[in-house]
């Protein structure tokens, strides 16, 4: 039979996230699934019947991986395992490469099942290599296949994974639309539907969160809370109570917010993935700084941040959001010429930030720069801003844009300011 059998095998449990005693569950040993992947063991009828089961497939499909495999087939599923440890080692780039070439061999072999699950991974992939526009491309291919659309579940993966693709991005309309999309078709049956459903509405709750609709975000939020139980694992259940203090942060209920991240800090773990660790104490440094909340804690966040990102080599936008963090701090303690330093640095590279990122380093070098007396600069500043927001989709705080604005394009003295004094770091 050859080793087809047991590639195609592991092909599909790990598109599935399941370890080999996941996969063998109460019937067969985690070495009895290495054997089978290993081609140490040959199928049975009634193994290929219970394997079917377990991967929710038919059992004709299942057998149907013991036949000889053309060339095609065969480099698809060596590229398929490659993308995936690619993916294990957090080599994006490998992973994203090996992915699509898998996808166009199973495109070539006719083999749709595969080339949906490579292209998913793909997609994924580039998001954390921080290709965001080329993963929604493939997003966009895989939104139309025949297979998503007859699937809810691979339906909710691919809406998921398209409104955090757009809120990575900064178009808030667009990420509301797809992760709306994949929560009204519903947590499914299987764990990893229920996953992408959490993830969904993660996603829904920080789009909307940015695009300033907060009580739609906490009516979210408060859904998100509920499917929090002694079940959920640790990693998942920290991130959730990391959305849910970000939006009790921004609604400026300071006691929820902190007793939510206190909760997420405990739970997440930089050992179990630092990336995501990461993450957290940059939205945890954000959010508190945006609440005016200045105290160790939220230093604390921010050195963390500015250290795990260092190590697990952040993309150029999520340094400069790093940056923006230790700006605001500045700016909050009355330490001006430091806060107009890292911002100017920011805004010479402003196009790498997603647009609603940019509109909020521009707000504050306008505020910045309003605060030491240059209001010349501050109102540009103001107005790039304001063209962030809107492209964004973010109104409410194209609002506070256009406050900013107006109070300055009203000030008398500006003719007389804007060239007296030497700006320091523009």
């Amino acid at each position: 039979m050859g080793s087809s059998f047991g590639d195609r095998l592991k092909q599909e449990r790990l598109s599935r996230n399941l370890t080999q005693g996941e996969l063998g569950g109460e019937f067969y040993s985690a070495s009895y699934i290495s054997l089978l992947e290993n081609a140490h063991r040959e199928p049975t009828s009634d193994i290929i019947r219970q394997l079917a089961s377990q991967l929710q497939l038919t059992p004709s499909s299942v057998a149907e991986w013991a036949h000889t495999v053309s060339a095609e087939e065969s480099e698809s599923l060596r590229l398929s395992l490659c993308a995936r440890q690619s993916w294990d080692t957090r080599d994006y780039l490998g992973a994203a490469t090996n992915a699509k070439l898998a996808a166009e061999y199973a495109s070539a072999s006719k083999d749709p099942v595969t080339w949906w699950n490579m292209s998913y991974l793909a997609a994924n992939s580039l998001m954390q290599h921080g290709e965001n526009a080329e993963a929604v491309t493939v997003l966009k291919t895989l939104l139309d296949h025949p297979l998503t659309i007859e699937s809810d579940a691979l339906a909710l993966r691919a809406q998921q994974v398209m409104g955090a693709a757009m809120l990575a991005q900064g178009c808030l309309q667009e990420a509301i639309f797809h992760a709306t999309k994949a929560v009204e078709i519903g947590s499914g049956d299987s764990a990893e539907e229920f996953g992408a459903y959490l993830m969904a509405l993660q996603t829904l709750i920080g789009a909307l969160t940015e695009a300033g609709r907060l009580n739609e975000a906490w009516t979210h939020a408060l859904v998100l809370a509920a499917a929090v139980t002694d079940e959920t694992p640790t990693q998942l259940a920290g991130e959730i109570h990391w959305v849910i203090g970000n939006v009790a942060f921004i609604r400026h209920d300071i006691r929820a917010g902190l007793e939510h991240h206190a909760k997420a800090g405990r739970l997440l773990s930089p050992a179990t993935d630092l990336s995501r660790w990461a993450q957290f104490n940059k939205a945890t440094a954000w959010v508190r700084l945006m609440a005016g909340v200045v105290d160790p804690a939220t230093l604390q966040a921010i050195e963390r941040s500015e250290l795990a990102h260092s190590v697990v080599g952040a993309t150029v936008s999520e340094m400069l959001e790093v940056s923006l963090l230790r700006a605001r701090w500045h700016y909050l303690n009355g330490e001006l010429a430091e806060a107009l330093e890292l911002l100017a640095s920011i805004q010479a590279q402003k196009d790498e930030l997603a647009p609603h990122i940019a509109g909020d380093s521009a707000l504050l070098h306008g505020t910045a720069l309003q605060a030491a007396e240059f209001p010349a600069e501050a109102i540009l500043a103001y107005q790039q801003a304001l063209d962030s927001y809107i492209q964004a989709g973010a109104m409410d705080r194209a609002e506070v844009a256009k406050e900013h604005l107006a109070s300055l394009q009203g000030n008398d003295r500006l003719s007389s300011t804007a060239g007296s004094a030497e700006h320091p770091s523009i």
